[in-house]
């Protein structure tokens, strides 16, 4: 557990307190997800986060300040997430196939209606936040390379047939897996996101 000390009650002020910080992060994450950058007002932040708005501003500096500590924690929890999906596969297809079910499962419900922070920063910030393009550029990047590292893992281990070209294949499963979470805001079901997957693994043969 992060935690950090903040005056984070007026009446309190002057007698510091403590506050999980990656809870309020979290907190913060479902107001983006919901209302996006712009939309999302410190309002909305200091009631979901239950901080004062000056706690805010001393902790993060703005409404910028802490969306890029959210972006950082989503991306921290999702990686620990996706290793974690990963780990019990025996061989990189399977491993593969648990990665796209990641997203699949992850582009439905609540989840899915939610979106992905980093598809969503590409799509709303990146084209005026060179710091944010940055940020989502490097996200994209590791998990390309995930992805192609684990192509040729699976030539090494004779999973994934020899033929297929890791980063042609790569790219392809990387916007798959983006696009996932694009269409998973309409409220697509677990069997059409499922389909999905066998469809991509396909491209593994």
């Amino acid at each position: 557990m992060t935690t950090s000390t903040l005056d984070i009650a007026p009446k309190l002020r002057g007698r510091p307190r403590e506050f999980d910080m990656d809870s309020a992060l979290d907190e913060a994450l479902r107001v983006f997800s919901e209302r996006g950058y712009y939309a999302a007002s410190i309002s909305e932040l200091t009631e979901a986060m239950g901080l004062t708005a000056g706690s805010i501003y001393k902790a993060f500096g703005d409404k910028r300040g802490v969306f890029l500590a959210v972006f950082s924690r989503y991306r921290q929890v999702r990686q620990q997430l996706i290793d974690d999906t990963l780990a019990t596969s025996p061989n990189a297809h399977e491993k593969l196939r648990a990665l796209v079910t990641y997203f699949a499962d992850a582009s439905c419900g609540e989840s899915g209606r939610r979106g992905c922070l980093v598809v969503g920063s590409a799509t709303e910030l990146a084209l005026f936040d060179e710091e944010v393009a940055g940020r989502v550029a490097v996200a994209f990047d590791f998990d390309e390379k995930r992805i192609l590292d684990l192509i040729r893992l699976g030539h090494s281990d004779g999973s994934v047939a020899k033929h297929v070209d890791p980063e042609g294949t790569a790219c392809a499963l990387l916007a798959l897996t983006k696009g996932m979470r694009v269409i998973g805001k309409t409220g697509r079901n677990t069997a059409q996101m499922l389909a999905a997957v066998e469809t991509a693994m396909k491209l593994l043969n």
